[in-house]
């Protein structure tokens, strides 16, 4: 089953199944079955070529999972071998039916140890799911470390045990699963935070329950059916003015390739007309790297204030300084009155003056310059960046898109969007610069904040995607501004 567009938080996944058992009476032991079948589907699919397999089973519904699992698999002829770390004598309600059956069906449970995790093929997580509250136990924790230990391929069930569901981030100690299957909702921690790192290749089950009317998701995944939405077809009558004019303020003294790298990527997605204003010593490294860029050197106040009158969307930040030039830059580009993109060292001068909210604009902070905008630390921002990102929109407005791994987008009265694309090999000077260009050639065209972020976003990650395919070290800017040609005219 493809990967939904929504994605909910395990009190609403919790509710989800509430309320199929309480609604729509479902017994909690038949979704529990479905759950095991489901899971002993993906893992014959992914390995099909395993005979034998290790369930380590917890002490509640996740536990009750891998029994289930596990009596499927012994009936389907594989050689399983179950590891209890709780006592099954303290199950309740589906769990406990789930290892009754599977004791009725000549399957047993053995306590845990290490060593017989080494005769698996495959090790079976269930061990926590969704139901950890707080720092891992001690004997969970010591499972979870020889699980890690074991180099055998592990399957997750629902959550790598161990994994916030929410934000995405370990307590403690957490399984690192190469498989998870999630069940009925789509967590938002397997795609935020660190939640890829640990969960693998997610797949996902429905049970065969849709999701209730009135509950609305707490992320959405980025598609790429949006890019074509923001980006139609072009008629043929078209000129550059229908595409938008951008203006791109930046690059202050030694720093000509922040904004020849951002201007670049606003023309590759598209913008009609882009002119980068600069310090005059970094015009000529500008103009012969990309002659099809219109270069000002912002050398008197008039340049710039006439420059942002013929601009339809305005960028500012990408190695821009935060010199006395770089404020009256700023200060300027705030008073135009132009939607605008405000990233890199313009972030940082909002974060040192205070501004007031507004809607016409998009950040785009990484977590140190978010930590900056929140007064907090980066640590705070990635230990929850969907908090983050609340706090972000309550702070400053406008649409926000907080940089990382799992980039989010958020803006005020919209649920906020994930993109699971892009890969390590992004994490190079200027690949940030082009994000900014992107963001602003989109919104030149499209002329929506919400849509312009989102799109720029995942075709920026897709560039990277592309750019790395040959490896993911030494992948350049400049080489994801070459992609991003392909990616917006799928």
């Amino acid at each position: 089953m493809a990967l939904p567009i929504a994605l909910y938080s395990s009190a609403q996944v919790r509710a989800l199944d509430a309320h199929a058992i309480e609604a729509l009476g479902i017994p909690a032991y038949t979704l529990m079955k479905r759950a095991g079948e489901a899971a002993l589907r993906h893992l014959r699919s992914r390995w099909p070529m395993a005979h034998r397999i290790t369930v380590v089973c917890g002490g509640g519904n996740n536990g009750g999972d891998g029994y289930v699992l596990a009596r499927f698999a012994q009936a389907a002829g594989l050689a399983v071998k179950v590891l209890t770390v709780s006592d099954p004598a303290e199950l309740k309600g589906a769990a406990r039916q789930a290892y009754q059956d599977l004791c009725a069906s000549g399957g047993r449970a053995e306590p845990f140890a290490a060593p017989p995790l080494e005769d698996a093929e495959i090790v079976v997580d269930a061990l926590l799911g969704t139901g950890l509250r707080g720092p891992v136990e001690a004997r969970y924790a010591e499972a979870i470390r020889a699980i890690n230990r074991s180099g055998r391929p592990v399957f997750s069930l629902d959550v790598p045990s161990g994994l916030d569901s929410d934000a995405g981030v370990p307590h403690g100690e957490a399984v690192r699963a190469e498989c998870t299957v999630t069940f009925v909702g789509l967590k938002t921690g397997l795609l935020v935070g660190e939640g890829p790192e640990y969960a693998g290749t997610v797949f996902f089950d429905d049970l065969e329950l849709t999701s209730p009317e009135g509950v609305p998701p707490r992320l959405t995944r980025i598609v790429e059916s949006e890019i074509a939405a923001a980006l139609p077809r072009r008629h043929r009558g078209a000129h550059k003015g229908d595409f938008g004019r951008v203006l791109i303020v930046g690059s202050g003294s030694g720093m000509p390739g922040a904004t020849r790298l951002a201007g670049e990527a606003c023309l590759r997605v598209g913008a009609g007309l882009t002119t980068v204003a600069a310090a005059a010593e970094n015009l000529a490294a500008i103009a012969s790297g990309r002659p099809e860029l219109i270069c000002l050197a912002l050398t008197d106040p008039k340049v710039l204030e006439e420059a942002l009158g013929r601009a339809d969307v305005t960028a500012i930040g990408p190695g821009l300084g935060r010199s006395v030039w770089a404020r009256a830059a700023l200060d300027a580009v705030l008073e135009s009155g132009k939607p605008l993109v405000v990233d890199a060292d313009a972030l940082n001068l909002l974060a040192e003056a205070g501004v007031r909210p507004r809607s016409d604009w998009i950040l785009t902070p990484h977590p140190g310059e978010a930590a900056r905008l929140l007064s907090c630390t980066a640590e705070e921002v990635q230990q929850d960046r969907l908090a983050a990102l609340d706090r972000l929109l309550a702070r400053y407005g406008g649409t926000i898109v907080l940089k990382g791994a799992g980039t989010l987008v958020g803006a005020t009265g919209k649920t906020p969007g994930v993109c699971e694309r892009g890969n390590p090999g992004m994490a190079s000077a200027g690949t940030g610069d082009v994000l900014t260009g992107a963001i602003a050639g989109i919104l030149a065209q499209c002329r929506d904040p919400w849509v312009a972020a989102r799109v720029g976003v995942l075709v920026h990650a897709m560039a990277g995607d592309a750019a790395a395919r040959g490896g993911e070290r030494g992948v350049l800017a400049s080489d994801l501004a070459r992609e991003l040609h392909h990616a917006v005219n799928l």
